[in-house]
């Protein structure tokens, strides 16, 4: 409350100089009185204005001190909702510049470090599928040679073994897998000439739970039938005629008709010479004549004692790993094709087991089999039922652009192979040339960033493209794994 200063008043005192002086001390004390009263009056008048002020302050609402909600939040620090806002990621950096991604959640196998977050990296195809992350378990996995593409496959499939998953490799061409096979306690069945192993494809394999009788015996028919076309077909490099597929289906079926143990020559020479008994032997015998020749390479060719008699091991779907070892065979795509075919249908009723877990199938050196119609035939097969049968397929290429050289444009084994593709919704690229650039990055649908990162990616690194995320991440090694998993012993000169 302010206090108003007293105003001056002068007094003049007119009168003879005889005037008593009590008259003038008088006249000076109501001076003094009419002062005091003004003063008074004007303090009285400053506190009322200044209790009707907290008066008015009292009565006045504020807002609470926690803020209000609802519609009126915007005007306090609490409640603020604003519409959400989309932009690309190029802008948002901007805004955000020091966010990272989340990852993939701790679940699965470790694999190694987010190269950006600095977090580990973990990746299991099943969990992501269980939680809808992915709904295509298969994997695809490019770079060019010592990029450590193979380290991080045998890291992927060997560490998933503990979590009760077991690996298959219907074909080994370079026999890379096999040290990893013993390793953990699997088997590695050495393919080659002069070796006494021996798979016979037409055996009848292992036979999935739940099914009747008759339903093994028609699923045995089917997949020999499938077998031999897909063989004749490989060699032959063409389609069948509905003629040569009449004269397989009765060579096999007089063939298993009289053997309780059905093998490659029997079929073969029942090709070549049906039972003389009419003019339509006689024109069965010329129908197949091309089928049986290619067929007897196989069983007298360059392929003889491969798969030409029984077979001399055991198939036992319940070993951590399999792998066919395919490294003794000479270097020839065909004959690679028609072991991955012989070998993949020795294995394929294991595979197909609904009740045989989670397994990982690893199709090594793509590019030798996927110029075969009927393997890649075979492999899109498995891959479009890989959810139903609890398969991870993993196909390893040197470069994405291995794609293109599968048929002529348009044709449907450039389809076949793009679905494939398709059909993987997880892509791992390790370095990659220049001039490969520009196809990896139309085949994924990569950014100009992510393309960018390529070509300066180090041994181990590797750009992960799940559905629409991405990762770079650094593969990290055990140092026993490092010693099993090295292909660099021959050109070092390293003695294990």
């Amino acid at each position: 409350m302010s206090i108003p200063k007293p105003r001056v008043y002068s007094t003049v005192l007119i009168g003879p100089e005889s005037e008593h002086r009590k008259q003038r001390r008088a006249r000076r004390k109501a001076a003094a009185q009419i002062q005091a009263k003004d003063v008074a009056a004007r303090k009285a008048e400053a506190r009322a204005q200044w209790e009707a002020e907290q008066a008015e302050r009292r009565a006045t609402t504020y807002l609470p001190r926690s803020g209000e909600s609802g519609p009126a939040a915007l005007r306090s620090h609490r409640g603020l909702r604003l519409p959400s806002h989309q932009d690309t990621s190029a802008a948002l950096a901007g805004a955000y510049p020091f966010l990272a991604e989340g990852g993939l959640g701790p679940e699965g196998v470790f694999v190694g470090q987010d190269m950006y977050s600095g977090g580990s990296f973990v990746y299991d195809p099943w969990e992501l599928y269980k939680r809808g992350v992915i709904t295509a378990p298969n994997l695809v996995l490019a770079g060019i040679v010592g990029s450590g593409k193979s380290s991080l496959a045998k890291s992927l499939y060997t560490r998933s073994i503990p979590f009760g998953r077991r690996v298959y490799v219907p074909g080994d061409p370079k026999g890379e897998h096999t040290p990893v096979a013993e390793a953990v306690g699997g088997k590695a069945i050495v393919l080659g000439h002069g070796l006494r192993t021996r798979l016979n494809p037409l055996d009848e394999g292992h036979r999935p739970s739940g099914l009747t009788d008759v339903e093994w015996a028609s699923q045995i028919a089917s997949r020999r039938r499938e077998l031999i076309g897909a063989l004749a077909e490989t060699v032959l490099e063409r389609s069948l005629s509905p003629l040569e597929h009449t004269a397989i289906d009765v060579a096999l079926a007089a063939v298993v008709a009289g053997n309780d143990v059905p093998i490659l020559p029997m079929v073969v020479d029942r090709i070549l010479t049906p039972d003389r008994g009419g003019d339509t032997d006689s024109r069965l015998a010329e129908d197949g004549r091309l089928v049986g020749h290619a067929l007897r390479r196989l069983v007298a060719g360059d392929l003889q004692g491969l798969f030409d008699g029984p077979s001399t091991v055991v198939f036992d779907p319940t070993l951590p790993m399999i792998s066919l070892d395919l490294s003794r065979v000479a270097e020839n795509s065909t004959l690679i094709s028609v072991l991955m075919t012989c070998s993949s249908a020795w294995m394929e009723s294991a595979l197909l087991d609904p009740a045989g877990g989670q397994r990982w199938v690893i199709y090594d050196e793509a590019w030798r089999l996927m110029s075969h119609p009927a393997l890649l035939k075979r492999m899109d097969a498995q891959w479009r039922l890989a959810r139903h049968f609890g398969i991870a397929n993993m196909l390893i290429f040197h470069k994405l652009s291995d794609l293109d050289n599968v048929g002529d444009s348009g044709s449907a084994m450039r389809a076949l192979a793009s679905s494939l593709l398709a059909n993987a919704e997880t892509r791992i690229i390790y370095r990659q040339e220049a001039d490969q650039l520009g196809a990896t990055a139309t085949a994924l649908g990569l950014t100009g960033t992510e393309q960018s990162l390529l070509p300066g990616l180090g041994t181990g690194q590797g750009l992960w493209r799940i559905k629409e995320r991405s990762f770079a991440v650094q593969h990290q090694m055990h140092p026993d794994e490092l010693s099993t998993f090295d292909t660099t012993t021959r050109m070092i000169g390293r003695q294990k």
